[in-house]
């Protein structure tokens, strides 16, 4: 209990980095750099690289390409599947890296764990996006998108200025975050079911 208080802010801001990966990468990697920059969160030697001025500036370009990419119809689709090969194990590393400094099994469980809530977000992220794509107007994929854009923003700020708050809405996602997975993978099942026939037919 010592050990959890006395980390706690190092804790929220763990999780909230794995959490907002699965979303925006990109976005999480040049806020928190941004943070550490100008000493809102003290970064652990491993995430000091972050605050690097080259890295900010590539972090901020992919953020800004990311931004109109994620907007479009399809094109996100297609961005969300490239970058699972990106997010999942970033997540984990930046994860790890926020605890790195409290010892090597510490860091080694939030890996595991920031690693797992990177990849269900991302794919709640994917499947909800994907479900949006079957509608012919894009302002879903619009609407979801800014939504997606402000929590990362707002997740971060309130991992810093809250730590606890943070941990209990993330919690809360999370569970919100299996049932919607539930839920698109019935989605899926009853599509693959409904076409079967017509591709038997042809």
């Amino acid at each position: 209990m010592d050990w959890l208080q006395s980390h706690l802010p190092e804790l929220a801001m763990s999780a909230a980095m794995a959490w907002g990966a699965g979303l925006r990468l990109y976005l999480v990697v040049f806020v928190v750099g941004l943070l550490g920059k100008f000493g809102y969160v003290p970064l652990p030697d491993a995430l000091s690289i972050l605050s690097n001025p080259l890295v900010m500036g590539a972090a901020g370009f992919m953020s800004f390409v990311e931004f109109f990419t994620d907007k479009i119809p399809w094109l996100d689709s297609a961005w969300d599947a490239v970058h699972t090969f990106l997010r999942i194990p970033a997540g984990a590393a930046l994860a790890a890296g926020m605890l790195g400094d409290t010892g090597e099994g510490v860091a080694m469980a939030a890996a595991i764990i920031g690693g797992t809530l990177t990849a269900g977000t991302h794919f709640g992220k994917a499947g909800t996006r994907a479900a949006a794509n079957t509608s012919p107007e894009p302002f879903s994929n619009i609407g979801l998108s800014l939504v997606e854009d402000t929590a990362v923003a707002g997740g971060l700020a309130l991992a810093v200025a809250n730590p606890i708050v943070f941990l209990v809405l993330l919690l809360l996602f999370v569970v919100a975050l299996v049932l919607l997975i539930r839920f698109v993978l019935r989605g899926l099942r009853r599509l693959i079911q409904k076409l079967a026939p017509l591709s038997q037919a042809t």
